[in-house]
């Protein structure tokens, strides 16, 4: 009689799990490999020499010449290895240039376009600021004649500027206008109006004094602008004229009454309030 023998299962060969984990990283590196290569490739045949820079902008100020020569170092480059925002902070290094944007254009160009800074205003004789209160030339070969001029300590052209920008608006509301502005070492602010007329607002309370002077002060002057060498508003219920010769009569009876204070040897100073 035959005694069934127990079926022996032979051993199944199994690899080291860090072995196969070690095949699975060792494709996807391939694949990825693969991927940078061929990546690689496309990028050196699309790296062509740029040949062309092309450029739109209102090139008042600035020169297609500058923004040529600004952007040359950089043509060495191929199209696709062309560093943009080097590119860029070159153009906006030209004097005149307030940002610039840069593009590629297949198959071998660059593309540049400019914006200029806008003159707001002067500052001191040479000096040019833009809007945003920035010093951008500081001596610039010509400063346009209608350009108002600001000044004041080195690192306050900013707060000159706004001062400017938020009185200037309310000032042609008036019918005046202002040709200069000032900030002195002490803090200190004095406008000269287009008429020729200075106006002190002194350091404190600048824009309740300025709201007078529109109110009160620029009505009983309107008609002698050029018989006035100031306008003090650096009083609390009242300010002062500076008159370039004798105080004159009031030219109206209805006219604010007037007291002298201390006469000089050009002007007399008359107080209103």
């Amino acid at each position: 009689m035959k005694r069934n023998r127990p079926k022996v299962e032979k051993p199944v060969r199994r690899w080291p799990k860090l072995f196969t984990e070690w095949r699975s990283y060792a494709r996807r590196a391939a694949v990825f490999m693969g991927v940078v290569a061929a990546v690689g490739a496309a990028a050196w045949a699309l790296d062509r020499p740029i040949r062309v820079i092309s450029m739109d902008g209102s090139f008042q100020r600035v020169s297609p010449g500058q923004v040529e020569k600004a952007v040359a170092p950089f043509t060495q480059s191929g199209f696709m290895s062309a560093d943009l925002d080097s590119i860029q902070r070159a153009v906006e290094a030209v004097p005149w240039v307030d940002h610039a944007r840069v593009q590629r254009r297949w198959p071998n160009s660059l593309h540049v376009t400019v914006v200029e800074e806008t003159a707001a205003a002067r500052w001191d004789e040479s000096g040019l600021l833009n809007t945003r209160g920035q010093l951008f030339v500081r001596e610039a070969a010509h400063v346009p004649a209608e350009l108002p001029r600001l000044s004041g300590p080195e690192g306050t052209e900013n707060q000159v500027v706004q001062r400017y920008m938020a009185a200037q608006g309310r000032m042609l509301e008036a019918g005046m206008r202002i040709a200069a502005l000032r900030l002195d070492e002490r803090g200190a602010w004095e406008m000269d109006l287009d008429s020729g007329v200075t106006v002190r607002l002194g350091r404190r309370e600048v824009d309740e004094r300025l709201d007078r002077f529109i109110r009160t002060a620029s009505q009983v002057i309107a008609h002698r602008l050029n018989d006035i060498t100031y306008v003090d508003m650096r009083y609390s219920n009242g300010f002062a004229i500076g008159w370039r010769n004798a105080a004159p009569a009031p030219a109206t009876p209805a006219a604010v009454p007037a007291n002298v204070l201390l006469p000089t040897s050009k002007d007399s100073k008359t107080r209103h309030g």
